[in-house]
């Protein structure tokens, strides 16, 4: 019985992964989390990468979830000014605190959320910004495509809920690939903050400038 029981333990030692510095470098980048997350992680599913991620993202929702009835009114305004001054940027991000608001992590989450404003071009923060008469022209705009290319009612609803999806990546900022990390969104980006400083951190509004365009009335 001892025998089996020594046998059993050498067994179960023998399952345990050793996490190296290069798996926790590995999914740091593709999620954009900081290193001791990524590494706690990895040892919770031993090593599998896969569900190492959905870990961190349960971890990140969870967080922004519990924080998210904090008041966030510190934070930061950052700018990016592009291409030799013809896209210019303005965001404010919000947190709980000064002292994450001044943090070099908190700085540069903001400075790169700006740059990637200029380069994607978002036209609202998040999806329920959109006018309900924006989206029933969008969903009207797809009942005519699917009309032309006589696609079956009964999965047009279907077929426009991925369209919409689609239509929110495009526009809406929380919603977007990173620009930095194409494997994460913006909205990502902010939850994995929410998780590492454990304070509730609010996209508030940005305001994106590109010389010579038309202002609009």
């Amino acid at each position: 019985m001892r025998e089996k029981q020594t046998q059993t333990k050498e067994f179960q030692e023998e399952k345990i992964v050793e996490i190296t510095s290069t798996m926790v470098k590995e999914l740091r980048t593709k999620t954009g989390a900081g290193m001791m997350d990524c590494k706690e992680a990895l040892a919770a599913v031993d090593g599998d990468f896969e569900k190492a991620i959905d870990f961190l993202r349960k971890k990140g929702l969870s967080a922004a979830t519990k924080r998210s009835s904090k008041a966030a009114k510190d934070g930061t305004i950052a700018s990016y000014i592009h291409m030799g001054g013809r896209i210019g940027v303005m965001v404010e991000i919000n947190c709980e605190t000064d002292f994450v608001a001044k943090t070099a992590d908190f700085q540069t989450m903001a400075r790169d959320i700006a740059m990637h404003i200029a380069a994607s071009n978002p036209l609202y923060v998040r999806p329920d910004e959109i006018a309900e008469d924006a989206l029933n022209r969008e969903k009207e705009i797809y009942r005519s495509q699917l009309r032309e290319e006589k696609k079956p009612e009964k999965i047009w609803d279907k077929i426009i809920e991925g369209k919409l999806k689609k239509y929110y990546e495009d526009v809406c900022l929380v919603e977007q690939k990173f620009v930095k990390n194409q494997d994460i969104t913006v909205g990502t980006l902010i939850s994995n903050m929410i998780a590492k400083t454990g304070e509730n951190i609010v996209l508030r509004r940005f305001a994106r400038f590109q010389l010579g365009e038309e202002i609009k009335q």
